[in-house]
């Protein structure tokens, strides 16, 4: 944490310790006032209704409500969710609010449920992530079509399986939300800071009911668009690296991802050598005075070095239908359906200083800190690349939802639903990738301060067409599609017996499905022989495959790629994209792009296929106990899954290049207990306690077929596991609520989540025969191997897989949230906040477990002015730095002081703070009621920033923008 965070950090944790004994000296006097009942409007009735669901909610739940039809407190309902205690946000690497963890658990543990069904959308997640589709972008779902969003972190036993650290319900508008007539109308200007550009956002929502001869029919139809201009500034370094050196004492950290220049390179002028002369270790060391080999051979530097920008729009359509039919009052059917459909086209490009694999540089004058890190120096006979790459998505996303309740008497109600939703996703995104020539004197001089990223200056013009860029030396062109399809189905039943304001019992069964397909398809080959690999007849792998040299024959030789760039806007050349992809019949090659087993994004191809029966029994009461009530709800929930694994497995015989797709299945069962309970010790007052048991399936990718051989001798492979268990969880739940009156309260909640079923890298030893892989595939080294094993029948082989393993992560910690109205001081006025403590541990068998993405401690703080026409908030989020991923990364791992196994090294997120501003005017005697609004996102333009293990090692920065959003919203 940097001084300024930590400065906003004590001066908001003041501010909240002197509004506690504040609210804390006038309560008793705020509730003495006996007024007449004020019905309140705007943001204060949302906390007041989300106030009042708390206060009732049996199990430990937070909610927020739409102020009023079409209008919810943020423009993202991720934003609205990042408010919730325990709550805490992952964004684009725009700034845009993504998706959501709970309690110091990662995204794909918490389950996002549509009108109570689970849905999935087909995306990648973050640009630099490769997202597996349990996890749900919030950005797709428009604000405007919402009318509340439940996150219950306890389960009850009615509750759909599959969120360890919570689930989240998105409750879309419905006609009977509302007593008459609705028209809401809204129209914004999106100013982002970066994009220097207006972005239009506008919603149109139509609700009515009706009385006929049959019963009252409801109908409620709702559009909602916007354009969402983007530009990023930033660094990437795509991971650190070291030398690969040979000396005693060297190498400490691993990874050893290039080496330095074996002798002098031509065009290089190194003091006192000349041209081949040989580089040693002693030559090393002269050009680096006060460093040992140790120092040099672990002198830590950015894989890719680059300047990172991207740069386009993103388009959002969603329209909602929603249909209510009550024959009578004992009956309600409902029928919700929701389209959604986004269009994403932007250029990423960057300029990459070589590190990974590259044999060609001397280092001069270097200096490392004590971590090896290196924070100057000179780079001699460097090389850069050009990185280009234009994206093109499509996400179509469809849900249908009908169901009913019916109350067939006094002591029984019937509950059904029905549920089905599809999205796709297409990616084109291709690559041109070109190179600085070698031995003409490029350098680099490199300075690394730290923060916010190292500068690489070079004395190069890298915004020169004409600097004599190259294909040789590592470039390339990619052709890499990427489709993906989720669906899922449903159908819900369920049965009420007793009183609902008394002891009742429910049960009920359920049945879910779900599929995710990955489909990667890659021209690549093809089209990088006609680009720069000489042209001629194509022929397939296995045939060798003529490298990119820019040679005659090639649709753009060497001496053509000047032609094709001009002088970009960042400060290094840009591609002519139409003519290169036009020259190069692009458009041609992508249509006819063969299937592929891995994806640009590291996914591979494949399908999941989960099929899921449930079952429950639930009781739920509420009775007295001398003076206080006892609220409850307990039981439990069985499930069986079933799943299908699909993947490819490509193999060679006889010269012919053949795929073949394996299936697998698996099954497992569970029984999920639940209890929750809440004593009401006074009219005012709430204590709560919940245990349960919870599940999260396992990580798809790690569960798709493949087989690779890692040695010569086919003993050791690498393969999916098919297998693997889902994480279950064992939580425990405490707390309790004090209600201040209107919207205020005070809570406070600790859990503990005891988490099994973690996995990592295991070894099975396995017979050939069920690896799935002909024997005529393997190559004669393999198969004379194989035999002196004792033959395909009877050899076999250890399987490199990710397996689940006997330890435990241990997650406690608690919550404070506080709703306080200071309606004493000035009508209207108010704050809420909350602070979210988390620990996690880990013991038993197997490696460490770690959650990733979660900071220690989080806090949030807004301040509200809500009366008559006028309304503002403004507030300020912050999250502690985090760990970013389990690691080891890059193959680094760092010795054990103690002695212990190495320390994977980890990315690291940075601590990070944002202030956020909301506010509205109405003009109450205009037609259609006015009103005019202003939000600005991230006031202060707050920066993204990951760091590479050590705080100097920066992994990725994002320069933050400011997004200003002005409209007008009416209704009729």
């Amino acid at each position: 944490m940097n001084s300024s965070t930590r400065k906003t950090s004590v001066r908001t944790k003041a501010l909240l310790l002197g509004a506690t004994f504040l609210a804390g000296a006038v309560a008793t006097e705020v509730r003495a006032q006996q007024v007449e009942e004020i019905v309140v409007t705007g943001y204060r009735r949302s906390l007041q209704q989300a106030t009042e669901a708390k206060r009732e909610a049996t199990i430990i739940q937070d909610s927020i409500f739409a102020e009023d039809i079409g209008k919810f407190p943020d423009t993202n309902l991720a934003e609205s969710l990042n408010r919730v205690p325990g709550v805490q946000l992952s964004r684009e690497v725009t700034g845009e609010g993504q998706q959501i963890a709970i309690r110091g658990l990662g995204t794909n543990f918490t389950k996002i449920l549509l009108n109570g069904n689970q849905i999935a959308v087909a995306t990648t997640g973050r640009l630099d992530a490769q997202s597996q589709n349990r996890e749900v972008d919030l950005d797709m779902f428009p604000t405007e079509l919402f009318s509340r969003l439940d996150v219950n972190k306890s389960p009850t036993a009615s509750m759909l399986e599959g969120g360890v650290s919570g689930t989240v319900n998105m409750r879309s508008a419905r006609p009977f939300d509302y007593a008459d007539r609705q028209l809401t109308y809204s129209l914004q200007g999106a100013y982002n800071s970066s994009a220097e550009k207006w972005g239009p956002r506008g919603a149109l929502i139509a609700s009515d009911r009706f009385d006929t001869n049959y019963g009252e029919v409801g109908v409620l139809v709702g559009f909602a668009g916007a354009r969402t201009h983007i530009k990023t500034e930033g660094f990437e370094s795509i991971g650190w690296s070291n030398a690969n050196m040979s000396c005693a004492g060297c190498n400490l950290y691993g990874s050893n991802n290039f080496n330095w220049a074996s002798t002098v390179p031509a065009g290089v002028s190194v003091p006192g050598l000349t041209t081949g002369a040989p580089i040693t270790n002693d030559t090393l060391l002269a050009l680096n005075p006060g460093l040992t080999l140790q120092q040099l051979s672990d002198a830590m530097i950015p894989r890719l070095g680059r300047p990172a920008f991207t740069d386009g729009q993103r388009d959002r359509y969603s329209g909602l239908i929603s249909l209510e039919f009550e024959p009578s009052e004992n009956l309600n059917v409902y029928v919700d359906t929701l389209l959604g459909r986004g269009i994403r086209k932007f250029d990423r490009v960057d300029m990459n200083w070589v590190g990974r694999n590259s044999n060609f540089m001397v280092p001069v004058g270097l200096q490392v800190d004590e971590n090896y890190v290196v924070t100057e120096g000179s780079f001699l006979n460097s090389q850069f690349f050009l990185e280009a790459r234009p994206y093109h998505e499509k996400v179509n996303f469809f849900n249908v939802n009908p169901g009913f309740s019916w109350r067939y008497n006094d002591f029984i109600r019937v509950d059904g639903q029905f549920n089905m939703s599809k999205s796709e996703f297409l990616r084109e995104a291709p690559t041109i990738l070109f190179n600085t020539p070698l031995g003409q004197g490029i350098n680099v001089e490199y300075t690394n301060p730290g923060e916010p990223f190292p500068d690489i200056a070079t004395n190069a013009d890298l915004n020169d067409p004409n600097l004599g860029w190259t294909w040789l030396g590592g470039g390339r062109v990619n052709i890499q599609n990427e489709r993906r399809v989720t669906k899922t189905k449903a159908a819900h039943f369920d049965v009420l017996f007793g009183d609902e304001e008394g002891v009742n019992v429910r049960v009920g069964g359920a049945w879910d499905y779900a599929s995710r397909s990955i489909l990667a398809q890659d021209n690549s080959a093809q089209w990088q022989q006609v680009v720069c690999g000489g042209g001629g007849v194509y022929r397939p792998a296995p045939a060798p495959q003529p490298p990119c040299n820019g040679a005659a024959g090639s649709a753009v030789t060497n001496a053509q790629i000047g032609s094709y760039l001009r002088p970009g806007p960042y400060g290094f050349i840009a591609v002519d994209y139409d003519r290169f992809f036009g020259d190069t019949n692009y458009s041609q090659f992508a249509a006819n792009a063969p299937f592929s087993n891995s994806a640009n994004t590291g996914t591979r191809s494949g399908i999941i296929e989960e099929d899921t029966l449930g079952a429950f029994v639930e009781v739920n009461g509420r009775t007295d106990i001398g003076p206080w009530e006892l609220r409850f709800n307990g039981g439990v929930r069985y499930v069986s899954t079933e799943q299908d694994i699909t993947g490819p497995v490509t193999f060679t015989i006889g010269g012919v290049q053949t795929t073949e797709f394996q299936s697998r299945d698996s099954r497992y069962d569970a029984y999920l207990p639940s209890f929750n309970a809440v004593l009401r010790v006074r009219d005012d007052v709430n204590l709560r306690l919940s245990a349960s048991r919870t599940l999260t399936r396992p990580n798809p990718s790690d569960m798709l077929p493949g087989t690779s051989f890692s040695d010569p001798s086919a003993q050791e492979a690498t393969q999916g596991n098919p297998n693997l268990t889902p994480f279950f969880s064992n939580n425990f739940d405490i707390g309790a609520e004090w209600y201040t009156g209107a919207e205020g309260y005070i809570g406070v909640v600790g859990f503990n989540k005891v988490i099994t079923g973690w996995t990592q890298t295991g070894i099975t030893t396995i017979p050939f025969t069920q690896l799935g892989i002909p024997f005529d595939a393997l190559n004669d080294t393999q198969k004379t191997a194989i035999n002196n094993r004792g033959g395909p029948g009877a050899a076999t082989v250890n399987v490199r897989q990710q397996v689940n393993v006997g330890g435990q992560l241990t997650i406690r910690g608690y919550e404070v949230n506080w709703v306080q109205p200071l309606t004493f001081l000035v009508d209207g006025l108010g704050f809420q906040a909350n602070y979210t403590r988390i620990y996690q541990s880990a013991s038993g068998a197997g490696a460490p477990a770690v959650a990733v993405g979660v900071s220690p401690y989080t806090y949030n703080i807004t301040g509200y002015y809500d009366r008559g026409p006028a309304s503002i908030r403004v507030s300020y989020v912050y999250y502690d730095d985090q760990i970013g991923s389990a690691g080891p990364e890059s193959g680094v791992s760092i010795p054990n002081p103690s002695g212990g196994p190495a320390i994977p090294a980890r990315f690291r997120n940075d601590s990070t703070g944002q202030w956020d501003l909301s506010a509205s005017y109405e003009f109450t005697n205009l037609p259609t009621q006015p009103r005019l609004t202003l939000d600005v996102i991230n006031l202060t333009k707050e920066d993204q920033r990951t760091a590479f293990q050590w705080p100097n090692a920066t992994q990725t920065f994002y320069r933050g923008s400011r997004t200003i959003l002005l409209g007008i919203r009416g209704r009729f």
